[in-house]
Order: C-alpha cells, then sequence, then structure tokens
C-alpha cells in the first residue's frame, strides 16, 4: 500500500488552474498532489540573434524553486544557479519545443517561467505538463488578437515520473516514494504517442528490459491522463489544441 494509499498506476490529484497571472499572456497554477508549480508563458517580440532573419521563433525555459518551496528554506542564490536548476531548464524548453512550429510562431519568443512554489516530487514533469497549456494559452492570445495567422501548437506535451520499487513499478512519485526508489525514471511525451525525452537511473538495482517496458506502459498511461486534464483545461478558456 503507498503512504496515501495510491494504487500502483494512479496518479496524484491533477489540477491545472488558468489565468493565474494578470500580466502574462498564458499562465497557470499546475498540482500534482501536493507539488505546486506556477507556470507563465510570457511573449517577446525579439529572438535569439543567431535566429534573427530566419523567419523562425523560439520557445524557451526558466526553472526555479522559491525559498520555502521544500522542507527547509533554500537560498535563492543557490537555488537560481544550481546545475539541478540549469538541467530542468533546458528539459522543459526542449521539451515544450517538441510540440511547437516555430517557423508558425514568427521572429518572437516565449519564455516559459516555471517556479515551484511547493514540492513533493515530480516538480520537473508538473512544469512541462503546466508549462504546456500556458504556452498553448498564449498563442490562442496571439491567434486571437491576429498577431499570428496560424496555431503553431501541433499537439500537447506532458511528463511523468515512474519508479521501481521491490513491489514492482509505481506511477508519478512523492517526495518519500522518490527517495525510497530503487529506480527512478521521468518520461516526457507528446500527444500522438511519441517519446521526447526519458531520463532514469537505476540507484541500488539495475532493472531489466522486461521492468522497463512495464515503466514504459505505466508513463503511457499517465500521460494520456494528463492530455485529458490539459484539453479539459484549455476547452474551458476556449482553446481547441491541434493534433498532429
Amino acid at each position: 500500500m503507498r503512504i496515501d494509499k495510491r494504487k500502483e498506476n494512479q496518479l496524484r490529484p491533477v489540477r491545472i488552474s488558468p489565468q493565474a497571472n494578470r500580466y502574462a499572456e498564458g499562465s497557470v497554477i499546475i498540482e500534482f498532489g501536493d507539488t505546486k508549480v506556477h507556470c507563465t508563458a510570457s511573449v517577446e517580440n525579439n529572438i535569439p540573434k543567431w535566429l534573427q532573419g530566419t523567419e523562425k521563433g523560439w520557445v524557451t525555459a526558466e526553472y526555479g524553486m522559491l525559498p520555502r518551496s521544500t522542507h527547509e528554506r533554500i537560498r535563492r542564490d543557490k537555488a537560481a544557479n544550481s546545475g539541478r536548476t540549469q538541467e530542468i531548464s533546458r528539459l522543459i524548453g526542449r521539451s515544450l519545443r517538441s510540440c511547437v512550429d516555430l517557423y508558425k510562431l514568427g521572429e518572437r519568443q516565449i519564455i516559459v517561467d516555471c517556479d515551484v512554489l511547493q514540492a513533493d516530487g515530480g516538480t520537473r514533469t508538473a512544469s512541462i505538463t503546466g508549462g504546456a497549456v500556458a504556452l498553448s494559452l498564449a498563442l490562442g492570445k496571439l491567434l486571437k488578437e491576429g498577431d499570428i495567422k496560424e496555431n503553431p501548437m501541433n499537439f500537447l506535451v506532458s511528463a511523468i515520473s515512474v519508479g521501481l520499487t521491490e513491489s514492482g513499478p509505481l506511477l508519478d512519485l512523492n517526495y518519500v516514494e522518490d527517495c525510497d526508489a530503487e529506480t527512478d525514471m521521468n518520461f516526457v511525451m507528446t500527444q500522438d504517442g511519441k517519446f521526447v525525452e526519458i531520463q532514469g537511473t537505476a540507484e541500488g538495482v539495475a532493472f531489466t528490459r522486461d521492468q522497463m517496458n512495464s515503466m514504459i506502459d505505466l508513463a503511457q498511461s499517465g500521460c494520456e491522463e494528463l492530455f485529458k486534464a490539459q484539453e479539459q483545461c484549455l476547452s474551458e478558456q476556449g482553446l481547441t489544441p491541434a493534433h498532429s
């Protein structure tokens, strides 16, 4: 029995609250159980120098943890400059770019900021899932205002963690489960069933191909549930994401 009495294949309660920031073109607060992340998508009419003149836009991301998002206070400078922070920022950016036609975006940049309000495991997967909704909302606003002619969002992207324990694989690990898992993996998937990234390491005991396959199956089922939550949120905002 899991600490929060979930089944092995059960997500924590997922909640996506849009319009969390009055200034950002797109914003949500996403909750995976007790993990809460504030995601904003900001449109800038400039692009990196190496893209200028290409008629191509850019999507990037920045991730951070607020000082008291964890059990003990994190110094702001330490959180902002850590290698983990940079690695997760790049992961979110890669994940979001995978679902956008950058040429349809035109020569503008969208920066997705993911700030962890409260951490209980899965902050990077929540950031990707919520960031995709914030990005879609921002693109919807550009489309509505006539700044772009076509929706650059080809499909949604979501992410989930799977851990391998003595009792088998578990979906969507909280902090305690993450610490205890023999293997911890993060899966990023597109809505058309493809993988953007798989991150995983055996902490103590190596895993088999069959165990890997079972973790993939579990992650895919979890991401499918997340896509439904994303679509419901966007639908309530009058948006229907494109599908490839």
